[in-house]
């Protein structure tokens, strides 16, 4: 009798948010009108941290740059960078280009199928491997994002305070529709999306939200300047003073980070991307 109320109670909650997706789906997004796995895993590495709104005003751009896999990996560091600008978290670019390297020179330019083998790959966390598995290759995988979560919040734990990933992983399989789980996660993610809109954020309500610190004035944000300056040529410790406003231990704390990172060389007292 619980296993069928189990199933009940399944079929019921895949029916809210399948309604809503054909009511309010979002499939006019590019990456959602491909399953080129180059692609996806572009707008996918793109989509961490980062709204819809610019990764769309950057994604046809950087395919137009860098079409397929070889070409990233071909890129140098500045290049890539550059086509990156304006989405921020630039660490996201280099992981992004290294695990194109690795991806030529491992698998012959394939992106792998298999869950495990892409986590290997540098930036790709639990969300990027289950989303590829999902989107490009249509396989199954649970796992969450952020709107994802907000969705399970939302549903099974009205009440709730500080839930675990870990409880909610376990509804995520097995709510999942393994049949099309490239549709049912497009659905749960705009889905999220609608409830975060028009809720109080269902995600405070997990035991891993947190409020991001603020950009203006961070570190964070001396780091993106210097970089972006560095896109366009090569400079001094006090050039850079000058051309980003940023200056004394913040700007020596932002270059030897950047140093250690793999994003710049210094040479003959002279920064540049590596």
């Amino acid at each position: 009798m619980k296993r069928k109320q189990k199933k009940l109670e399944t079929l019921r909650f895949r029916r809210i948010v399948y309604d809503h997706y054909e009511r309010r789906g979002r499939d006019d997004l590019p990456w959602r009108n491909t399953e080129n796995p180059y692609y996806i895993l572009v707008s996918e590495v793109m989509l961490q941290q980062t709204q819809v709104p610019r990764v769309l005003e950057r994604y046809g751009l950087f395919l137009k740059e860098f079409p397929d896999i070889s070409s990233l990996a071909r890129a140098p560091l500045k290049r890539v960078l550059g086509s990156w600008s304006g989405l921020g978290y630039n660490r996201r670019a280099l992981n992004l280009r290294s695990a194109a390297i690795e991806i030529m020179g491992r698998f012959g330019g394939r992106i792998p199928r298999d869950y495990d083998t892409l986590l290997t790959l540098p930036g790709i966390g639990q969300s990027t491997a289950g989303a590829l598995c999902a989107f490009a290759f249509g396989e199954a995988r649970p796992f969450i994002e952020t709107n994802i979560r907000a969705v399970f919040l939302h549903h099974f734990f009205p009440d709730g305070e500080l839930v675990p990933d870990s409880e909610i992983l376990r509804l995520v399989e097995g709510t999942l529709d393994r049949q099309d789980p490239r549709s049912w996660y497009y659905a749960l993610m705009d889905y999220g999306v609608w409830l975060k809109k028009n809720y109080a954020n269902p995600s405070r309500k997990s035991a891993h939200h947190g409020r991001q610190a603020p950009f203006e004035g961070s570190d964070r944000q001396a780091r993106g300047l210097v970089v972006k300056a560095l896109t366009e040529h090569d400079m001094t410790g006090e050039e850079l003073e000058r051309e980003t406003g940023v200056e004394g231990e913040r700007l020596s704390r932002s270059l030897e980070r950047l140093l250690k990172e793999g994003f710049l060389v210094r040479e003959k007292g002279r920064y540049r991307i590596s």
